[in-house]
């Protein structure tokens, strides 16, 4: 009987650490354009202040990397050899990384595309950086997003927007 309440305890207790390290997700989108792809994951707003200055109760903080997106970093696919912002990408797989601003972003292709959000983020892994307006939008927008044009790469989420120029 005490054998059974042991084993009884310690099965709770594993299944309570699984399940701890396992946190919510948010959806994993893919938009796939004829020369660019992005894989990201796709927070909600839910109410929440997304993009703000540090000591706010925003999300995200301007000024601070963020892995655009949710859960993992989020990954661009160049199908072939371009232009990202004006300057030369190869073909291949980038981590898309970001630092809001309330007037600019900085978006940053990091030769590291597998990582869980920006905690493991280096810098000296980035293959190129950079700045794009902040676009202001009239209405919050629920879901972050991405469009895929052919001269374009667009990003939307709350009331913050930016368009990369893409070349191909």
């Amino acid at each position: 009987m005490r054998n059974s309440f042991f084993a009884l305890f310690l099965s709770i207790i594993a299944l309570n650490f699984a399940c701890s390290q396992n946190p919510p997700k948010s959806p994993l989108i893919t938009v796939d354009g004829k020369d660019v792809k992005v894989v990201f994951g796709q927070p909600s707003k839910r109410g929440r202040v997304i993009f703000g200055a540090e000591g706010s109760q925003s999300l995200e903080k301007y000024g601070k990397v963020w892995r655009t997106g949710a859960n993992e970093a989020t990954v661009i696919t160049f199908k072939k050899d371009g232009q990202f912002g004006g300057k030369p990408v190869k073909a291949g797989d980038y981590g898309l990384f970001s630092i809001p601003g309330e007037k600019e972003w900085v978006v940053i292709l990091n030769s590291e595309p597998k990582q869980w959000g920006a905690y493991n983020y280096k810098q000296d892994k980035d293959v190129l950086r950079i700045t794009v307006p902040t676009i202001a939008l009239k209405e919050p927008v629920e879901k972050l997003n991405f469009e895929v044009k052919d001269n374009a790469l667009i990003f939307v989420w709350d009331t913050s927007s930016f368009s990369v120029p893409l070349k191909f």
